[in-house]
């Protein structure tokens, strides 16, 4: 499972570890990921993602995912998201 958020894209970074005597060694950051279950209006379903702790904060602050896919870039989402998107937009319009 690649360390990577389904909703923004948010992967590992690369860094230094500096120590006292200024020595540096490689290092990783890897982002805040969880496993999450978010609820889509216009589905009526859940959706589990793994996304980032900040991807889930803004999901919130747009008002929910089916705002926040609707506005979200469809390189920055992962395949299963953008099988979410395409679904909510399908349902949006049938309705």
């Amino acid at each position: 499972m690649s360390r990577v958020c389904e909703l923004t894209g948010k992967g590992p970074m690369v860094g230094n570890n500096v120590s006292h005597a200024n020595n540096k060694t490689k290092r990783r950051y890897l982002p805040n990921l969880n496993d999450v279950t978010l609820q889509s209006e216009t589905l009526g379903r859940g959706v589990k993602l793994r996304i980032s702790a900040h991807a889930l904060r803004s999901v919130d602050h747009r008002g929910g995912l089916d705002k926040f896919l609707a506005k979200a870039k469809d390189i920055e989402l992962s395949d299963r998201a953008l099988k979410v998107k395409k679904e909510i937009s399908k349902a949006q319009t049938a309705a």
